[in-house]
Protein backbone atom coordinates (compact mmCIF):
# COMPACT_ATOMS: atom_id res chain seq x y z
CA UNK A 1 0.00 0.00 0.00
CA UNK A 2 1.16 3.63 -0.75
CA UNK A 3 2.62 5.53 2.19
CA UNK A 4 -0.32 8.72 0.99
CA UNK A 5 -2.90 5.94 1.15
CA UNK A 6 -1.61 5.58 4.26
CA UNK A 7 -1.35 8.62 5.86
CA UNK A 8 -5.51 8.77 4.27
CA UNK A 9 -6.43 5.91 6.48
CA UNK A 10 -4.60 7.37 9.56
CA UNK A 11 -6.41 10.87 9.20
CA UNK A 12 -9.75 9.13 8.06
CA UNK A 13 -10.04 11.57 5.34
CA UNK A 14 -10.10 11.24 1.43
CA UNK A 15 -6.99 11.75 -0.58
CA UNK A 16 -7.06 15.88 -1.75
CA UNK A 17 -3.94 15.45 -3.87
CA UNK A 18 -5.65 15.43 -7.18
CA UNK A 19 -2.12 15.74 -9.03
CA UNK A 20 -1.59 12.11 -8.29
CA UNK A 21 -1.26 9.42 -10.78
CA UNK A 22 -3.51 7.03 -8.46
CA UNK A 23 -6.00 9.79 -8.19
CA UNK A 24 -10.01 8.99 -9.02
CA UNK A 25 -12.60 11.26 -7.99
CA UNK A 26 -14.81 8.63 -6.19
CA UNK A 27 -14.67 9.06 -1.82
CA UNK A 28 -16.53 6.02 -1.21
CA UNK A 29 -12.93 4.76 -2.00
CA UNK A 30 -10.78 7.00 -0.52
CA UNK A 31 -10.03 8.84 -4.28
CA UNK A 32 -7.55 6.20 -4.10
CA UNK A 33 -6.90 3.86 -6.91
CA UNK A 34 -5.06 1.36 -4.94
CA UNK A 35 -8.08 1.60 -1.99
CA UNK A 36 -10.55 0.69 -5.01
CA UNK A 37 -9.02 -2.17 -5.77
CA UNK A 38 -8.24 -3.35 -2.00
CA UNK A 39 -11.95 -2.91 -1.37
CA UNK A 40 -13.68 -4.17 -4.96
CA UNK A 41 -11.18 -6.47 -6.32
CA UNK A 42 -11.30 -6.77 -9.85
CA UNK A 43 -13.89 -4.87 -11.31
CA UNK A 44 -15.79 -5.06 -15.41
CA UNK A 45 -15.24 -1.99 -17.25
CA UNK A 46 -19.12 -1.03 -16.43
CA UNK A 47 -18.08 -0.94 -12.96
CA UNK A 48 -14.81 1.58 -13.93
CA UNK A 49 -17.42 3.55 -16.11
CA UNK A 50 -19.96 4.04 -13.83
CA UNK A 51 -17.17 5.47 -11.09
CA UNK A 52 -15.34 7.21 -14.06
CA UNK A 53 -18.76 8.62 -15.09
CA UNK A 54 -18.22 7.83 -18.95
CA UNK A 55 -19.12 5.64 -21.07
CA UNK A 56 -18.87 2.15 -21.27
CA UNK A 57 -17.51 1.88 -24.72
CA UNK A 58 -15.24 5.07 -23.93
CA UNK A 59 -13.58 2.53 -21.30
CA UNK A 60 -13.18 -0.11 -23.63
CA UNK A 61 -11.15 1.83 -25.88
CA UNK A 62 -9.16 2.37 -23.67
CA UNK A 63 -8.50 -0.62 -22.58
CA UNK A 64 -8.00 -1.64 -26.50
CA UNK A 65 -5.20 1.49 -26.56
CA UNK A 66 -3.25 -0.75 -23.21
CA UNK A 67 -3.54 -3.97 -24.49
CA UNK A 68 -2.33 -2.67 -28.08
CA UNK A 69 0.60 -0.97 -26.21
CA UNK A 70 1.59 -3.82 -24.26
CA UNK A 71 1.11 -6.39 -26.49
CA UNK A 72 4.84 -6.98 -27.11
CA UNK A 73 4.82 -8.15 -23.39
CA UNK A 74 2.90 -11.14 -23.68
CA UNK A 75 2.86 -14.11 -26.15
CA UNK A 76 0.02 -13.47 -28.67
CA UNK A 77 -2.07 -16.71 -27.42
CA UNK A 78 -2.01 -15.49 -23.98
CA UNK A 79 -4.17 -12.14 -24.98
Amino acid sequence: MRKCLEACKELKVTCPVEECRYWVYYPKDANCIFESINQNGNMTLREVADRLKISFVRVKQIEDIVLKKISHLFDKESI
